[in-house]
């Protein structure tokens, strides 16, 4: 399997598995959250809260021993409440950089559309840059650098609508919804004396997360497939229901996204299913719909349902 061995493949499946034991029926989302961390990407989570998205970084955190952070998000967090700050020591007479909570490995921002646009606005260069700056000086953020953000529905009290710029340097969005009823029930058994994150044991190691995001762009992935992506974003851009489509900086992502897809679905190519499964989560958030469309009721769903009708299916080669 190129320069993934059965190791590199069991360690997610260990992560996984940890991840599993305290969010239950969600596996979908789980290898969601898992394919945008191998790929080297961000994620955006919205949903109402207590479904448990704060519970399944915090159980990610804990399976890959990562430095991890969570930042509060309000309209009164400030942008060095986030990046930190440089203070003047009268000793030394000099400035010293105190650092904040972006330097880690693994940054949960809760309810991150709470947070005013200028605060919101102090995380673009982490999140492209793996850096931040302060008073002119870089700083590079720990490698890796994983930056998950949860939000509510935008039209809770007291919510902000991430800028455009924002929301495109998120390599994901997805929601985790409520549980049925029988899941709802192993929740309440499962938590009824202690949340099953606390014992939780590490898996793997940080370092052995970033070998694996290195290892993962051997994945094989044939023109075929590279022009059905291009085609796809270049049709969302394109559809009479779109008044902006994905970017190229979306094309990329949603390239690096199906290699690590395939990575976890235990393949070292990518099929067509692959960008098929993947563009609703990976593109839908970065389509503005006119306002005619929304009235007419088309969804993500939808859109890309005629999206694909439009695009031809590639045949692969290789067998």
């Amino acid at each position: 399997m190129s320069s993934i061995t059965k190791d590199d493949l069991q360690v997610i499946k260990n992560v996984r598995t940890a991840i599993e034991t305290c969010i239950i029926g969600k596996k979908q989302e789980v290898t969601l959250l898992l394919t945008s961390m191998i790929a080297n990407g961000h994620v955006l989570i919205e949903d109402v809260p207590g479904t448990g998205k704060t519970m399944m970084v915090k159980a990610l955190a804990k399976a890959i021993q990562g430095d991890f952070h969570r930042i509060q998000c309000n309209p009164d967090l400030l942008p060095t409440d986030i990046t930190g700050v440089s203070i003047f020591h009268p000793k030394k007479e000099a400035f010293e950089f105190k650092p904040g909570p972006v330097m880690t490995n693994i940054l949960l921002i809760d309810e991150i559309n709470r947070a005013t646009p200028k605060t919101q606005s102090a995380l673009l260069e982490a999140m492209e840059e793996r850096a931040i700056s302060i008073d002119g000086i870089t700083h590079p953020l720990p490698d890796p650098f994983f930056l998950l953000a949860t939000q509510n529905p935008i039209d809770f009290e007291g919510t902000y609508v991430l800028p455009e710029a924002q929301l495109d340097r998120f390599m994901m969005k997805f929601s985790v919804g409520y549980p049925d009823a029988v899941t709802e029930r192993q929740v309440l058994t499962m938590q009824a004396h202690e949340h099953p994150v606390n014992k939780l044991k590490p898996v793997t190691t940080v370092d052995k997360i970033a070998d694996l995001q290195t290892k993962v762009k051997d994945v094989f992935l044939e023109n075929s497939i590279i022009e059905y992506i291009v085609n796809v974003t270049r049709k969302t851009r394109e559809h009479p229901a779109a008044n902006l489509g994905a970017s190229p900086r979306a094309a990329v992502s949603f390239m690096n996204a199906v290699k690590a897809y395939a990575f976890i679905c235990e393949r070292d190519y990518v099929v067509p299913d692959d960008v098929k499964f993947l563009a609703p989560f990976v593109l839908g958030h970065r389509i503005m719909f006119k306002s005619e469309a929304r009235l007419e009721g088309v969804t993500i769903p939808s859109f890309f349902q005629s999206v694909f009708l439009e695009v031809s299916v590639p045949i692969l080669s290789r067998k």
